[in-house]
């Protein structure tokens, strides 16, 4: 059964405006947070800005709701702008007309002084890499020739990036031995920017790549050496050199046109690929970004490509 947030305590100190008025808006004003807002953090929220604009015009003369004007919440907004982000004014601006339209619900205002007024212009920064569809991903890695060593790898590789969100550099840097069992399940070992190390257990068709891969190519046994290897000139075999990243750079590009898929995709676009379709399947952007080891969900925003379908599909509504 679902608790209620904490209620306002009734000696909870009010803005000197509030205070200053008649019962019924004391009361209309505790209720705003008491009955409109379930989220205690919203609550808090909202009681923070309420109070902050409220004494913010009180110290600028402003003695009553009824003194209060359009051009008081337009200067209080914008005094915030120099000092706290776009989002934060957006929220701070929302809560104050919320809380009058609620007052003006009930009589206690004739009008809202901020329903006029528009938040700072913000938009969310979107990441430029190169998104694959859903089932662009998987023709792309069902076309490989797994009969090849070269076949083998590319599509461990690339399987890699997409299931467990490998970055292309701590993919190369892979050693066989950071490919192990645990718990009867494979995982994967990623060596990380700044020396951090990542573990994961493998997608099912991920663990199928990589043993495959393995046994396919006779790595099981050297354990210390690059999972990931060039190809020997004029043997098809793999060497004991790393795969350089432009060596991977130009594999991706060949793959893809062998496919027949048009976007220009690189290495990053299997790490934005894999992350959009895990959130596209209900995964939350927090545990996606403890999947590809981000320190912000910011970051893991920069990947998700969700919004591009509603633009798609609003798109064609243009019935010309």
């Amino acid at each position: 059964m679902n608790q209620l947030a904490p209620l306002p305590s009734p000696s909870l100190a009010l803005p000197a405006l509030i205070a200053s008025a008649d019962e019924r808006a004391r009361l209309r004003f505790l209720e705003f947070f008491a009955v409109t807002i379930r989220n205690p953090h919203t609550r808090r929220a909202y009681a923070r800005a309420a109070g902050e604009f409220l004494a913010w015009v009180a110290a600028r003369g402003i003695t009553s709701l009824a003194g209060l004007q359009p051009l008081h919440v337009a200067a209080w907004i914008e005094a915030l702008g120099r000092e706290v982000s776009a989002p934060t004014v957006k929220q701070q601006l929302a809560a104050v007309r919320h809380l009058f339209d609620w007052l003006v619900t009930g009589q206690v205002m004739p009008t809202n002084p901020a329903a006029s007024v528009r938040g700072p212009a913000h938009s969310v920064r979107r990441g430029k890499t190169p998104v694959l569809a859903a089932d662009e991903a998987r023709r792309l890695l069902d076309v490989i020739d797994a009969t090849t060593p070269a076949g083998l790898r590319d599509r461990a590789l690339i399987g890699l990036m997409v299931y467990s969100f490998a970055r292309i550099g701590a993919a190369l840097a892979m050693r066989v031995e950071d490919v192990f069992v645990q718990n009867r399940r494979l995982w994967v070992r990623l060596h990380e920017k700044g020396g951090k190390r990542h573990e994961m257990p493998c997608h099912h068709n991920l663990e199928h790549y990589l043993a495959e891969y393995l046994d396919g190519c006779g790595l099981r046994e050297d354990r210390k050496g690059p999972l990931f290897r060039t190809i020997a000139r004029g043997t098809k075999r793999l060497s004991d050199t790393p795969l350089p990243q432009a060596n991977a750079f130009a594999m991706v590009r060949r793959r893809a046109a062998a496919a027949e898929i048009g976007t220009a995709i690189g290495n990053h676009s299997f790490r934005a690929t894999g992350i959009t379709t895990y959130l596209k399947n209900g995964g939350t952007l927090e545990t996606a970004a403890t999947m590809a080891n981000h320190s912000s969900t910011r970051t893991t925003q920069l990947y998700d490509r969700r919004p591009d379908d509603v633009t798609l599909d609003e798109v064609e509504r243009v019935l010309i």
